[in-house]
């Protein structure tokens, strides 16, 4: 064999070498994506903004649902067991349903001391804290404050900071990603926070009637007053004797929108609005609360143009 011919041999092997290289680096598999489990369509909607394609996220509840009292269902513990994070609001917001699903996961990622379990409320200025003891009598009060805390889009950016962080250290490698995605995030609420101040600016200080305390943050955002509740307390049904005391004080202040949530009850806010000359708005508090709501600063687009809209109508 001429030394020519070795020559041709080994440069034969060599490409063969790097064609069977590419070939694998081809058929391998992708680094896997973080498995995220969201309690609620919101967290899940601002998960998606950060992760991008580098995580897979499933919300447990849909926006069309009382948050409160989701269907426990078993597929979710499948869910669960798979999961490498799991995003809850926290402030006993989940507590009716989320613990049983979560026990009986089996998954030491997503237990309350895990790296995995991320609890927002712990990073938010909750409103509405009790200052004295609860009890049964005041209704479903929760002791650690409101924790419908979403419906501020302000916090949207403590829930992304909190998301970014929990997200780069289980996942080191995209840390970059989800930095960048942080920035671009911000950067757009930062900008539709702006653009919905500014719309709703000539509607400060309006008095509004809701069914329950779920809307505070947005109506404390935005300069609103929470005039009255449908509910006498947190999660007790209204009474006549209480409804036929809250119409007259509602006129008297001169309220002009009752806004509630697409799931609740509509008969009792529909003879409240008509009795006091106001208008009954289905208002979405969360991700997908109605099929036009599609994500979390699609929520606030929404919600923010209804309002302007029917106070527009209503001067």
């Amino acid at each position: 064999m001429t030394e020519a011919t070795t020559r041709m041999e080994r440069s034969a092997l060599s490409k063969a070498f790097i064609a069977l290289s590419a070939l694998l680096a081809l058929t391998a598999p992708a680094a896997a994506k973080l498995n995220v489990v969201a309690t609620l369509p919101d967290y899940a909607s601002i998960a998606e903004e950060i992760g991008g394609d580098k995580i897979k996220v499933t919300a447990i509840a849909r926006g069309t649902e009382d948050q409160h009292f989701v269907d426990a269902r078993p597929s979710f513990v499948r869910v669960l067991n798979q999961a490498d994070v799991l995003i809850e609001g926290g402030a006993e917001l989940e507590v009716g349903w989320l613990p049983p699903l979560v026990s009986g996961a089996r998954n030491s990622k997503i237990l309350s001391d895990a790296a995995g379990h991320v609890i927002l409320s712990r990073d938010i200025h909750l409103l509405e804290v009790p200052t004295g003891p609860v009890d049964r009598s005041m209704g479903d009060v929760h002791p650690f404050g409101n924790p419908h805390f979403t419906l501020d889009p302000a916090n949207g950016k403590i829930i992304a900071n909190r998301l970014a962080d929990t997200f780069s250290r289980l996942d080191p490698a995209n840390a970059a990603v989800y930095k960048s995605n942080l920035q671009k995030f911000d950067q757009r609420l930062d900008a539709k926070l702006a653009e919905w101040t500014k719309i709703l600016q000539p509607f400060r200080g309006t008095k509004v009637v809701t069914y329950h305390k779920s809307l505070n943050y947005f109506l404390k955002r935005f300069g609103f007053e929470l005039a009255g509740t449908i509910e006498p307390k947190p999660g007790i049904e209204p009474s006549p004797s209480y409804v036929n005391a809250l119409i007259p004080r509602m006129k008297e202040a001169g309220v002009k929108l009752v806004l509630i949530e697409p799931f609740r009850p509509r008969k009792t806010p529909e003879y409240v609005a008509q009795s006091i000359g106001a208008k009954l708005l289905l208002f979405p508090g969360s991700v997908g609360g109605n099929e036009k709501v599609k994500d979390y600063i699609g929520l606030f687009d929404y919600d923010v143009q209804l309002l302007a809209q029917n106070l527009k109508e209503a001067k």
